[in-house]
């Protein structure tokens, strides 16, 4: 999944009123179950920057400022409004990271609250209980301490999963989902190196450095195209755990022509161009939304690569499959996003726990399905971009009950969203990384 981080708070030529307004819109269509994407694609192109930031934001700290607001008012107050208020909460209750100061906060959520049809009414209850909140902020804090979905701004069965999964790292990776990502690259090893790119960059004075094999996290986050080399293909967006896919699946495989490679789920398609950097290949990129392949091709296109890409479902092989056999099939299998929180900070109140059962059942039904098409002495990778267990390392030793034809190789496992180095297989180290999960299986021969 190519993702990017949230941008700094738009100019203040723009009033916060208003970008306050776009983003309590956000929180509301979060709450109504709606991702932030497409709630963010309805917000004026020029408001857009400042409302995303305002939001991620406030979605990092809901569970805080919804505590808050329950000691502030027993009753909530209508949706609009109540979105208003606790992105304003969600804002003030951390002033070392507030973007603005509690006081502006306080005064501009008021007058959107006096600009909005919805909330017109509600305006006097809003600054009521913003002022109590700059007033009695420290004691209101101490009694939202009681609430771990305060603490940890995840909902409870979140955390309880998390705890279970990771006993002795789930404090770690909640602190970690409430960070901002860094904006991390993955470079074309077909147009430059890390070396010569990190170079680049630092003659235009922008702070970066290496990660993983090919990876270049920057120290501060920029427009994408604004980078040297990005019309020219020089670089993808890719986090440093998604980088890992493609070599964990070319290293040491060999077939007796040109390899045939299936990317399923492939799109937007950062996988599928990293297998083919790193090799001349066959690659097929498979997803089943099509206007998600448009992008793969798009993608593909502005590197400067090559794959047959196909709108398909891959746990139905008879639409697509040509019935040669894979020497490397790649399942970047459909899953709850829990590795991602950080990126994609409304994911966490989007989510219901019966979420990680239905998609474990569609990982299971293409593995099952996939795994036919690769060749003996072939190779399936499985990754998901989640840290629940049911979707990684229980699903990779399920499948292995069930399919003795199939021996794994050595991969990275559970790879858990914290800043502390983790060491992989062949001595890399990366640094910062998403969550994620990686099961390697060789197919042994007739």
């Amino acid at each position: 999944m190519q993702v990017h981080p949230s941008p700094a708070v738009s100019p203040v030529s723009i009033a916060l009123w208003r970008q306050l307004q776009g983003a309590a819109g956000v929180v509301m269509a979060v709450r109504g179950g709606q991702s932030m994407t497409p709630a963010l694609e309805s917000v004026a192109a020029p408001l857009r920057p400042g409302v995303q930031a305002l939001a991620f934001h406030a979605l990092r700290r809901l569970g805080r400022a919804e505590a808050l607001r329950q000691q502030l008012a027993k009753r909530p107050p209508p949706a609009e409004a109540d979105a208003l208020l606790c992105l304003a909460l969600a804002l003030a209750c951390a002033p070392e990271d507030a973007p603005y100061s509690a006081h502006t906060l306080v005064d501009q959520a008021v007058e959107a609250a006096k600009r909005g049809e919805a909330t017109l009414h509600q305006a006097s209850f809003i600054n009521g209980c913003l002022r109590r909140f700059l007033r009695e902020q420290d004691a209101l804090m101490a009694l939202t301490e009681k609430s771990p979905q305060a603490v940890w701004n995840h909902p409870q069965w979140w955390i309880d999963r998390v705890r279970k999964d990771h006993p002795a790292h789930w404090q770690a990776v909640l602190r970690a989902n409430n960070r901002r990502a860094p904006l991390i690259l993955r470079v074309n090893a077909r147009k430059t190196t890390q070396a010569q790119y990190l170079q680049g960059l630092s003659a235009m004075n922008i702070g970066a450095s290496a990660v993983g094999a090919h990876g270049v996290v920057l120290d501060e986050a920029r427009a994408v195209a604004s980078l040297p080399g990005f019309a020219e293909g020089h670089f993808s967006v890719q986090d440093a755990a998604a980088q890992l896919a493609a070599p964990l699946l070319l290293d040491g495989l060999a077939g007796p022509g040109r390899l045939r490679i299936l990317d399923a789920c492939a799109a937007p398609g950062g996988k599928t161009a990293h297998l083919l950097e790193l090799l001349d290949a066959d690659v097929t990129a498979l997803d089943i939304d099509a206007r998600r392949c448009e992008r793969i091709d798009q993608n593909l296109a502005r590197l400067g690569l090559q794959a047959a890409v196909v709108a398909a479902d891959a746990g139905r092989p008879e639409d697509w499959w040509d019935g040669r056999p894979y020497d490397a099939i790649l399942l970047d299998a459909p899953c709850t996003a829990s590795g991602i929180v950080r990126r994609h900070p409304d994911v966490r109140w989007l989510r219901r726990p019966g979420d990680i059962a239905q998609l474990a059942q569609v990982q299971q039904r293409l593995l099952a399905t996939l795994w036919p098409l690769v060749r003996p002495g072939g190779r399936l990778l499985y990754c998901t971009c989640s840290v629940f267990t049911a979707e990684g390392a229980q699903q990779a030793e399920d499948f292995a009950a069930r399919h003795l034809d199939a021996r794994a190789l050595p991969a990275p496992g559970h790879l858990l969203p914290q800043d502390n180095a983790q060491a992989l297989p062949g001595d890399t180290l990366i640094r910062e990384h998403d969550g994620f999960y990686y099961a390697l299986f060789e197919k042994r021969g007739a």
